[in-house]
């Protein structure tokens, strides 16, 4: 067998479709999301876009427990464009009013959802921060601006451990129940050289490593490891030879099921996916006899899926 393979420990967390997920951090965390998304899972997906660092992470945890909701105060405005700091620019608008309204919709939603979550999704992409000189807080991103308007730093792991562990006593008390999934992406940041990418990840991974020693509620998931080690080859790679493929996200989403869902769970999982498929199905001819059929029998088993897991009702 040309792989090395990455042994996985049973994890004594289980995830079902009962369940609550909320998912934040880079890319990677949106690769995995989806994926949860796309079988029915209740979880919501970086409400605050794409999150990089641990801090940026930690600081919006922060405000869902802290804040009623986001200001025009919380925002600034650059080349026509109102903006946050603590946002992607996917929430940016030409409209003060707009921007704050996308912010605060996914905004309030996450915030119910962290309160009900049985697990909360970590993706750590860099230890690399940037500053903003005015206010010293750290960004979560940089909408562009000037590289003088911001210091940028790499955090130590004492750093992480610190902040997150000071998280952890917050969080647990807005939420006694929630369990945390860790992962570091896999996903290089090749424009700060291969020995900076290397300090900066090896960063994240011991600081998730001390934060697990410490906490029986904290988990980790090797998806960096899994994309290093076993899919070393190119061909699981996208075109930039940075991110991974489709088919390197598939097969982690694999040992990810395996690893946190009971043989249940990933029977009904099998099922969905294979409903989704036929859902997605585009005819030559939709007008005929056997097409007719085939959506009669979609809809036969969409009833009995509901009709046995009804949980599920209100999702097709």
């Amino acid at each position: 067998m040309f792989q090395t393979k990455v042994k996985i420990p049973d994890s004594p967390l289980k995830i079902s479709h009962q369940d609550s997920i909320l998912s934040l951090g880079s890319c990677f965390a949106e690769n995995i999301g989806k994926r949860l998304t796309g079988t029915y899972f209740d979880v919501d997906i970086n409400p605050f876009g794409v999150l990089y660092n641990p801090l940026s992470i930690k600081n919006s945890l922060n405000s869902l427990m802290d804040k009623q909701k986001f200001t025009k105060d919380d925002l600034f405005e650059n080349r026509g464009l109102w903006q946050s700091f603590s946002h992607s620019s996917l929430f940016s608008d030409i409209s003060e009013e707009l921007c704050l309204n996308k912010i605060n919709e996914r905004f309030l939603k996450a915030k119910e959802q962290l309160k009900t979550s049985r697990q909360l999704i970590i993706t750590f992409g860099t230890a690399w921060v940037y500053d903003e000189l005015k206010s010293g807080r750290v960004v979560s991103n940089c909408h562009k601006l000037p590289s003088n308007v911001f210091n940028r730093r790499r955090l130590s792991v004492e750093e992480i451990v610190d902040n997150y562990t000071e998280l952890f006593e917050k969080l647990f008390s807005y939420n006694p129940d929630l369990e945390l999934i860790f992962s570091v992406s896999p996903i290089r940041h090749w424009k700060d050289g291969a020995h900076e990418n290397n300090i900066s990840k090896s960063t994240l991974l011991l600081s998730i490593n001390s934060l697990q020693e410490n906490f029986s509620t904290v988990h980790y998931f090797p998806a960096y490891e899994i994309q290093l080690d076993e899919l070393r080859d190119y061909r699981f790679y996208g075109a930039d030879m940075q991110h991974p493929s489709d088919v390197a996200v598939n097969y982690i989403w694999e040992r990810f099921k395996m690893t946190y869902f009971s043989t249940s769970t990933i029977a009904l999982i099998e099922k969905l996916e294979q409903l989704n498929d036929d859902l997605n199905h585009r005819p030559l001819f939709p007008q005929s006899d056997e097409y007719k059929l085939f959506v009669k029998s979609i809809e036969t088993r969409k009833l009995r899926l509901v009709k046995e897991y009804p949980f599920l009702e209100g999702h097709f």
